[in-house]
């Protein structure tokens, strides 16, 4: 009876096994094929990775250089996994008119990094503002009120003057040779703190502590952080000194910035008691005053509080300074390089402006298409940001046939564009003269050429920058002849870039200035 019984409880038993067994296997087969499915999406062309941190190690010291080499392997459309983020990889013109145009709205979206959210107020800028409603108000002011061609305009003497003295520094240290890349600086940093702040902010021990603290602030933004990338490892950042170092100089920026905006509100505070309310408007405004205005007033349907001042702020200082200079250092180079390029730019200014101590007005830019050619051929070649900024996806999409999740970040390499044989003949050259006869222009409509973006996250302040482009260039090859130190030639120039976000010259520009006759 007792055998019996356990026989019967062991059939029972083992049926209950078996069903167990049964379903699990059933579960596996149901997964095996969701994971399969999942597997099976079009992904795009993408190379062996590495567990964990994915293709970072595929970066190398120049991601821009490192991932033309992938592309030309993989295609103009590659898919990379940094850490824990997909991402996809741009280097077509065609497949960047997707990206920026065809699907802009989809991809008009910014990936977060936890160095951006420290150092811009929690995206309070407009860079990298998640896109919503927030970051329309602000691109509006910064379209409408701040960089507008009229408020450019309206800083026509500041870039006039800030020129002048430029040609001064360099008729003073001609004979000794100048270091054009820090003259090219400060000049950038003097225009853009003049139009920003109302003054300049480059002069003495309180100018080099800010020029420094800039310098640490760009730095940073073009770094790289574990905790975005790869979350399970953020503890890296603290141990490294990088979360202490962000967030010394996000408080050191922050309590020059409060002091910017103190010192205007005490401004237009004596203004007020001595001239009344009209008298604050009178003269030339700042971009602190246009700012601090809508504060005050919400006119217009804007608004804007006060940490959202300070981070436009810093957007326009760092964007307007950086890039602009790194595009004259580039121009210059490019031009001594060749100097049958350098001589036709040259009399084209010298034509131009004829006669002892005339300058290149801004009225004479227009007349000077060579000039024109040559910052166009240099933003092919050298565009300032090389991996522009990034996007991000919103939604799940489609891209050239292949699937696109959400949250997936794209990386456009405008470096590797600008230098694609299939749009560029002898894309490697520099050739001013393809641009004379062209309507090609770097404003975002023609995607072979897009130093500055294109779409609703295009740069908002070319207009601003290439007003000082134009102008300083023209009148520094105007009033000069140059040559290389110790009768170096062109081809001797050392063109190694610097790593970070803005790629300009490694090594400082030294040059020799030989006063033009007239």
């Amino acid at each position: 009876m007792f055998n019996s019984l356990q026989w019967l409880e062991s059939i029972s038993f083992n049926q209950f096994l078996s069903s167990v067994l049964a379903l699990s296997l059933i579960s596996l087969l149901v997964m095996s094929l969701l994971m399969t499915k999942a597997k099976t999406k079009n992904l795009p062309p993408s190379p062996p990775k590495l567990p964990l941190i994915g293709h970072m190690h595929k970066l190398g010291l120049y991601p821009h250089h490192s991932l033309h080499k992938l592309s030309q392997q993989y295609g103009p459309l590659m898919f990379l996994k940094l850490g824990s983020v997909n991402t996809l990889v741009v280097s077509s013109s065609e497949v960047a008119s997707e990206i920026m145009k065809t699907h802009d709205l989809i991809f008009c979206d910014r990936p977060k990094s936890n160095v951006n959210k420290k150092l811009l107020y929690d995206f309070k800028d407009v860079s990298v503002a998640p896109y919503g409603e927030y970051w329309r108000q602000m691109r509006s002011i910064c379209v409408l009120k701040l960089l507008s061609n009229k408020r450019v305009q309206s800083f026509r003497v500041v870039r006039e003057e800030e020129t002048a003295l430029l040609l001064e520094k360099i008729r003073e240290g001609s004979q000794e040779g100048v270091n054009l890349s820090e003259l090219f600086m400060t000049l950038t940093n003097d225009i853009v703190s003049r139009a920003a702040f109302g003054r300049k902010y480059s002069g003495g021990e309180s100018g080099e502590k800010f020029r420094k603290l800039m310098k640490e602030f760009v730095g940073l933004l073009g770094g790289f952080d574990f905790g975005t990338f790869l979350p399970s490892l953020a503890w890296i950042d603290r141990v490294s000194g990088l979360v202490a170092k962000v967030e010394r100089v996000a408080k050191e920026m922050d309590e020059f910035l409060e002091g910017v905006v103190e010192e205007h509100l005490d401004s237009h505070k004596r203004v007020r008691d001595l001239l009344g309310e009209r008298g604050e408007n009178e003269g030339r405004e700042d971009f602190v005053d246009v700012l601090l205005g809508i504060y005050k007033q919400n006119n217009d349907g804007f608004s804007i509080d006060r940490d959202g001042i300070k981070a436009l702020i810093v957007d326009i200082f760092a964007g307007g300074t950086d890039t602009t200079y790194t595009v004259l250092e580039w121009a210059m180079t490019e031009l001594l390089r060749h100097p049958s390029a350098m001589n036709k730019l040259q009399n084209e200014a010298r034509e131009i402006a004829k006669g002892e101590n005339k300058i290149v007005s801004e009225e004479d830019l227009d007349k000077m298409h060579y000039l024109k050619a040559v910052i166009k051929e240099t933003l092919r070649l050298h565009p300032p940001i090389p991996l522009l900024v990034p996007r991000q996806a919103r939604q799940d999409v489609k891209v050239m046939g292949y699937d696109v999740a959400a949250g997936t970040m794209v990386i456009t390499n405008g470096w590797a564009i600008g230098r694609d044989p299939e749009i560029w003949n002898d894309a490697e050259d520099f050739k001013p003269e393809r641009f004379l006869n062209s309507s090609i222009d770097f404003k975002g409509h023609d995607f072979g050429l897009i130093p500055f973006g294109a779409g609703r996250r295009g740069c908002p302040g070319i207009s601003f920058a290439m007003a000082t482009n134009e102008l300083v260039l023209a009148n520094v090859v105007r009033d000069f002849d140059w040559e290389l130190p110790n009768g170096a030639k062109g081809d001797d120039l050392d063109m190694t870039e610097c790593t970070g976000l803005t790629i300009h010259r490694k090594v400082s520009l030294f040059v020799v200035a030989t006063p033009y006759a007239t």
